[in-house]
């Protein structure tokens, strides 16, 4: 593990993690991306570890990936806000320095909870993003007055995406994901842990499984 400095746009400096795979586990034709994973909300205590555990199991299997403070959190500078939408240049600025100084041109965007709508507004603003994995994605009526205004983005967006979810989901009903994937463009895949509840979800007894399911989805994308 190395750290790592990121700048944005509007003077933010931004601290990060790289997560490297030994060369005897690179998977094969994983050395060209990397995966980008962005943590839950900020307000709530959200920070780039709650992602490690996902971070060092890619690694471990094979794959390149970076973790980072949002701004206002832990270390990175700046003020963190309530709608994530300042954050999406966090998103932005952090893949953009990932394909500028890291071995890789392509890039999976993961999100969990808040992380989600947030990375999935950057989706379509970089290039090296070719797929996006949302964890707990907050599609509900009462989760949307913060994040509502992210949805249109990756919905939209017709780069593959696959939503994860337990079934419990304290933040989005089954019905609520249902009807927003039903209007997604381009190809969208859904995974619904059954019993599980949105905390669960994102928390470290599930790191194993998720970081098992973004490398069974980035892998097809990475040929």
């Amino acid at each position: 593990m190395e750290s790592c400095m990121v700048s944005t746009t509007d003077g933010v400096c931004l601290q990060g993690r790289i997560f490297k795979p030994s060369r005897e586990t690179t998977k094969k034709g994983s050395s060209g991306t990397a995966i980008v994973l962005v943590h839950p909300y900020s307000k709530l205590g959200g920070c780039q570890g709650l992602m490690q555990g996902m971070a060092l199991r890619l690694a471990i299997k094979g794959f390149l990936a970076i973790t980072f403070d949002m701004r206002g959190v832990g270390r990175s500078t700046g003020k963190c806000s309530l709608t994530g939408l300042p954050e999406i240049q966090d998103v932005i600025a952090v893949c953009k320095w990932v394909s500028q100084n890291l071995p890789a041109k392509k890039i999976l965007l993961v999100g969990s909870s808040a992380g989600a709508p947030i990375a999935g507004s950057a989706v379509d603003q970089l290039e090296e993003v070719i797929g996006y994995v949302s964890i707990g994605y907050p599609f509900g009526l009462a989760a949307s007055v913060l994040f509502g205004r992210h949805h249109k983005a990756i919905l939209r967006s017709r780069k593959p995406k696959l939503f994860i979810m337990g079934t419990k989901d304290e933040f989005t009903s089954l019905q609520q994901l249902e009807k927003k994937l039903m209007s997604a463009c381009g190809l969208v895949q859904a995974h619904l842990i059954v019993g599980v509840g949105h905390f669960e979800v994102e928390g470290p007894a599930y790191d194993a499984r998720m970081a098992d399911l973004i490398m069974g989805f980035v892998a097809p994308l990475m040929q």
